[in-house]
């Protein structure tokens, strides 16, 4: 009997929907990727109708299984995988189908070949993957940059201030869906934040918002982020006073923002003090 790769509930009934996908793992810097199809389903009140068989994608010693427990009995057990959620009932734009999910460790063609059999059952032909990477960027950077399956793509993103990526290196999981969504004639754009690697540990919700919009502009659908804005306006002033009352941290932002105006900020590896040491503003920021 063949195992069922995606378990799949009652299939819903969409108008020209697009699959929104973001993921955990490798292609997540400052947990953007799935921040923001998190809140994608809460804000847009996603409801669950697949979830992924975390048996043949997942290694358990690697993602290992969440268990809850109570006065000694155990309660749940949640593994990785991942579920689809569907966005739809709006009266403008199209329908939205929404995948959170683990990047998987294992058969990534296989994983593929079925998000697309999935895709081809509710008639979507666009797909858009979330990424977020660290760079040698500041907090009040707003910076996102993409791949296309088609570069007639790229004017539309241009506009909305998304550049392209030029890259040589490890790929994704991102890029295995990419790459395949070319070859079945699938229109596909991946969209990467460019995170400032100071702020490892904490969450940008400024970049967050940035790119809540961008999404919000790109499909056509309203995105309330307020929650963000509000969030992000809280969290920039604290570290603009820990940048201003720590000559460390001063010194370090100092010589990113003339790298920045030198342009070479290819060849800022990293931040260090005097001693050597990488600092993280997540060493100085109130526990949230």
């Amino acid at each position: 009997m063949k195992e069922e790769a995606i378990f799949r509930e009652q299939l819903p009934d969409l108008k020209d929907p697009l699959l929104i996908a973001g993921f955990d793992g490798w292609g997540n810097a400052l947990g953007i990727s799935r921040a923001m199809v998190s809140y994608l389903v809460r804000k847009l009140k996603g409801k669950p109708f697949a979830r992924i068989n975390p048996e043949p994608f997942y290694r358990f010693d690697e993602h290992r299984p969440l268990v809850k427990i109570e006065g000694g009995v155990l309660k749940s057990l949640s593994p990785p995988g991942g579920s689809f959620y569907a966005v739809k009932g709006r009266t403008t734009g199209r329908d939205l189908v929404i995948l959170k999910a683990n990047e998987p460790d294992l058969r990534w063609y296989h994983f593929v070949k079925e998000v697309f059999t999935l895709c081809s059952e509710l008639g979507i032909s666009t797909i858009i993957t979330l990424g977020s990477m660290y760079d040698n960027v500041l907090h009040s950077d707003r910076i996102i940059s993409s791949i296309v399956s088609d570069k007639e793509l790229f004017p539309e993103l241009a506009k909305k201030g998304v550049s392209p990526i030029s890259y040589d290196g490890p790929g994704s999981i991102h890029s295995t869906l990419h790459f395949e969504a070319q070859k079945r004639g699938f229109k596909c754009i991946s969209l990467w934040c460019h995170c400032p690697y100071y702020l490892e540990g904490a969450t940008h919700f400024g970049l967050l918002s940035h790119l809540g919009a961008l999404l919000s502009s790109l499909v056509e659908f309203e995105l309330d982020m307020e929650e963000m804005g509000a969030k992000w306006k809280e969290l920039n002033k604290q570290i603009e006073r820990l940048i201003e009352d720590n000559p460390e941290l001063n010194a370090m932002i100092s010589e990113l923002r003339k790298a920045k105006v030198r342009g070479s900020w290819a060849n800022l590896k990293e931040a260090r003090n005097e001693d050597g040491k990488v600092v993280h503003l997540k060493d100085f920021l109130k526990t949230r």
